[in-house]
């Protein structure tokens, strides 16, 4: 049986709080569609305080903006890069396509054809997420998509310069500072400025992740993502200030994030809870992660590794990473999850910031139904047909036909029972006349 040493607030709490982002969210996206840019400039200047003459950069001032970034930062943003483009790469190498005789003459095929125009929202408002610029924007020039459209907001009223070299190095056609619903919702609807795109893909706030889920359908997303979640699973050789530090390193991200320990140490469970209490206080972002952990932040502890890796599945968070003498038992043990960090040798932080996997992960649940962002959510996987064998095309129209009239559906026999007429010669007791 687990015991519970911490709560989060009740789920309740934090369905009425989504309730009202739903709402705000409507309305912003309504009023777009209905006054395009001049809506998008408003909400800039009311959310992020910013209305320049243009919100897209010209290649002058990308050019000029990432000339200010130190040689150091350029120097990471391309190493990084490299390992996401690496990692992508070997990914798109594992889709195949194909043709194959199924029957004389009866060929069929899948391809991959990647989306014409996607959108890549890049988080930033409070603090620059360079990542998300590699995350997105790599992984669809891997994919082979021709127009990216590059979205981030304006920090405290400056062009986040290392972001912006982000965006460029990374190969983002269209660089915008604009950020929020507004950002989302111009992309997908398109303004007299902004050519819509047909999928918007990387992470944000809570009213971002919303206004993806209400365009869902008009236009493609990459997932649902939340506010960023943790689970830290550990064992009694776990060392507790390391299941701190890297609890804590969630937590900052938003005030909202879930940060989770599920031990089989009651020990190591309440040591965890004392360093987190004793570093919280020194974080710079302690405004984020204070509120974060208090009302997010729980803590388990079970009687087993079985109990462990159960009780984990239940969860179905984004990031887990294994503190346990036998990391990789996780792998056959475990199916629902974003990515899995395995060992005290890795970090979710390392996914987040260099290693080269995709950042961009499920969360509030939807582990249990999809993985995360990768070079394949910028393809679609089409199919074709081709009949040449007159025999094969006899065949195929005599059983669609019967198997047509079976459901009821007199069109679609006829168009088979014509296949087996030119093929065979069969009659057409339809076509008398």
């Amino acid at each position: 049986m687990a015991e519970i040493l911490k709560h989060a607030v009740p789920k309740a709490q934090v369905a009425a709080s989504l309730d009202q982002v739903r709402e705000t969210v409507a309305g912003v996206i309504a009023d777009i569609r209905e006054r395009g840019d001049a809506a998008v400039r408003a909400y800039s200047e009311k959310f992020d305080n910013w209305s320049p003459g243009s919100f897209r950069l010209s290649d002058e001032e990308v050019e000029k903006t990432v000339a200010s970034v130190p040689q150091q930062v350029i120097d990471d943003i391309r190493f990084v890069q490299d390992q996401v483009r690496s990692f992508a790469r070997h990914q798109l190498d594992s889709l195949r396509e194909f043709e194959v005789e199924t029957l004389p003459g009866v060929r069929l095929g899948q391809k991959h054809i990647p989306v014409q125009a996607a959108g890549a929202y890049i988080p930033g408002g409070r603090y620059p997420l360079t990542a998300s610029a590699h995350m997105t924007i790599v992984t669809a020039k891997v994919a082979g998509v021709p127009r990216v459209v590059a979205c981030t907001p304006p920090i405290r009223g400056e062009i986040p310069a290392a972001t912006v070299a982000a965006m460029h190095l990374a190969g983002a056609d269209e660089i915008w500072l604009l950020g929020g619903v507004q950002a989302v919702a111009a992309m997908a609807v398109g303004t007299d400025s902004m050519r819509p795109v047909n999928l918007i893909a990387g992470p944000g706030n809570a009213y971002v992740a919303e206004a993806k889920r209400q365009l869902f359908g008009e236009i493609g997303i990459d997932l649902f993502a939340g506010p960023t979640e943790i689970l830290v699973l550990a064992d009694e050789q776990a060392d507790p200030f390391v299941c701190a530090v890297d609890l804590l390193s969630q937590a900052e991200h938003g005030p909202d994030s879930p940060a989770v320990l599920i031990t089989t140490s009651r020990e190591v469970a309440e040591r965890t809870v004392a360093e987190v209490e004793r570093l919280l206080p020194g974080m710079p972002t302690r405004d984020f992660a204070q509120p974060a952990w208090r009302d997010h932040g729980q803590v388990h502890v079970v009687d087993s590794v079985d109990e462990l890796y159960a009780l984990a599945d239940e969860f179905a968070f984004e990031h887990v990473e294994v503190l346990t003498a036998e990391p990789r038992l996780a792998l056959e043990r475990m199916t629902q999850y974003g990515a899995l960090f395995l060992g005290e040798g890795t970090c979710v932080s390392f996914g987040d910031k260099v290693i080269g996997t995709n950042h961009v992960l499920p969360t509030r649940g939807a582990a249990r139904y999809t993985g995360g962002l990768w070079v394949g959510k910028y393809l679609k996987t089409v199919t074709y047909q081709e009949v040449t064998d007159t025999a094969s095309q006899a065949l195929l129209g005599r059983v669609c036909g019967r198997a047509s009239r079976v459901e009821l559906f007199e069109g679609h026999a006829r168009s088979g029972d014509v296949r087996a007429a030119r093929a065979a010669g069969d009659e057409l007791p339809w076509n008398r006349a």
